[in-house]
């Protein structure tokens, strides 16, 4: 039976972002198949086709599960993505995710939240994968060695390409507003934005802090700089940082824990016969959007 001609059809079961699509392409490639597809970014619908598969079940049924596995990941990441950048109406968002997963899978998340409307991405084969370099900032082992925040920014302005932008932690050792300020006025109009990573045990950066750093820096001249914030951030908590004055967004666990956007592979015609499982309708989906991305050797 391995040489049936089959139609099969993968359909998520909850709606969402798609992302894997180039992915599972690639891993089809190589395969006497058809496939059609639905567009990596595109919002889908519960129960809707993203992709049909026409062949001889025998050269691609083997691949089914990492076909589901492959959307159902980048598809959830993807969408955890764009509820966070809804959310940010307009402000930059990062995925910072890569230190919350293993390292064999960071760079696909990366590239999903890049799907999903994230502007850049921490690791470097993720952002490379989808066109971009790597975003980041300095850690704060940096400042830690270094022993002070503007010793720290100094020597990370004087070292770094001009194209780096010059982002500086203010929350390893003092106040942040009196860190900013110091930061700011050592890179004398050369510093693009400070980063908040205020630990939990210090109470997390908060809406109020944003507010007073963003106050106090504009008091001071120093309107032209940022604030970029991390560290546990929700869709929730990124609404009211933003109205209080925050200009970037580094995500990293709502993203990685995103729950993957669970996709099915049913047989919907065997020899050009409709069949399906019980509870599903025999034949090929009504489908718009599907356009086809392989062609069979056959069909030229």
């Amino acid at each position: 039976m391995h040489n049936l001609n089959v139609t099969a059809e993968i359909f998520a079961n909850r709606p969402g972002i798609l992302a894997g699509i180039e992915e599972a392409l690639a891993l089809m490639a190589p395969i006497p198949v058809q496939v059609e597809a639905l567009d990596e970014g595109v919002q889908i619908t519960s129960k809707q086709v993203v992709m049909r598969i026409t062949g001889h079940y025998g050269d691609f049924g083997l691949f089914e599960t990492a076909l589901l596995g492959i959307l159902a990941s980048s598809s959830g990441w993807a969408t955890a993505t764009r509820e966070i950048v809804e959310a940010a109406q307009g402000v930059p968002v990062f995925s910072f995710g890569a230190r919350h997963v293993h390292p064999a899978v960071a760079s696909v998340m990366d590239r999903a939240a890049l799907v999903g409307g994230a502007q850049g991405a921490s690791s470097i084969l993720g952002a490379r994968q989808a066109g971009q370099m790597p975003s980041g900032t300095m850690p704060h082992a940096l400042l830690l060695m270094a022993g002070d925040t503007v010793q720290a920014a100094v020597a990370y302005d004087r070292i770094m390409p001009p194209e780096s932008p010059r982002v500086v932690l203010v929350d390893t050792f003092k106040d942040e507003a009196e860190e900013a300020l110091r930061v700011a006025e050592a890179l004398d109009g050369r510093l693009d934005a400070i980063r908040l990573d205020t630990p939990r045990e210090r109470g997390g950066v908060t809406p109020e802090l944003v507010h007073e750093i963003r106050t106090r820096l504009a008091q001071k001249g120093h309107d032209h700089v940022g604030i970029f914030v991390s560290g546990g951030l929700t869709p929730d908590k990124i609404r009211l940082l933003k109205e209080a004055g925050a200009t970037g967004f580094g995500v990293g666990s709502y993203i990685a824990a995103a729950p993957p956007l669970d996709m099915t592979m049913d047989l919907k015609a065997i020899e050009d016969q409709p069949v399906a499982k019980r509870g599903r309708i025999p034949g090929i989906t009504l489908s718009p959007g599907l356009t086809i991305r392989q062609k069979r050797p056959s069909d030229g």
